[in-house]
């Protein structure tokens, strides 16, 4: 019934943010008209949780070395935001979208990956 998702990063430098996700991650993508790209991703997976305040939804990007990807993205120039931590879950860390506000977060996680089942 489901066959993908499709995930909207909103950016106030949509140019920019679309830049990086092209020319620094290197995700595949198309062109959907007018220089509107839409990226592949990588198996995704999602979790529910309770919320205490207002609904929300956020955005993880996952790996598989989070000190190598760290290290691989800074050498490419990318800022990030907070030192690599241990979470109960695995290790998580947030990088800015270069040229934009946004935070992105990144995280090599310890539980089973639900898409490699």
């Amino acid at each position: 019934m489901i066959n993908g998702a499709h995930t909207i990063v909103f950016s106030k430098n949509a140019d920019a943010a679309r830049a990086f996700f092209r020319d620094v991650l290197k995700l595949r993508n198309v062109d959907a008209g007018h220089g509107w790209l839409i990226f592949a991703l990588p198996p995704a997976e999602l979790a529910v949780h309770p919320a205490d305040g207002a609904p929300s939804h956020q955005l993880y990007l996952m790996c598989d070395d989070i000190v190598a990807t760290r290290k691989d993205l800074e050498a490419k120039g990318v800022k990030f935001l907070r030192p690599n931590h241990q979470e109960r879950w695995g290790i998580l860390t947030s990088f800015q979208i270069p040229n934009t506000d946004e935070e992105l977060f990144i995280y090599q996680p310890k539980h089973p990956l639900a898409h490699s089942r």
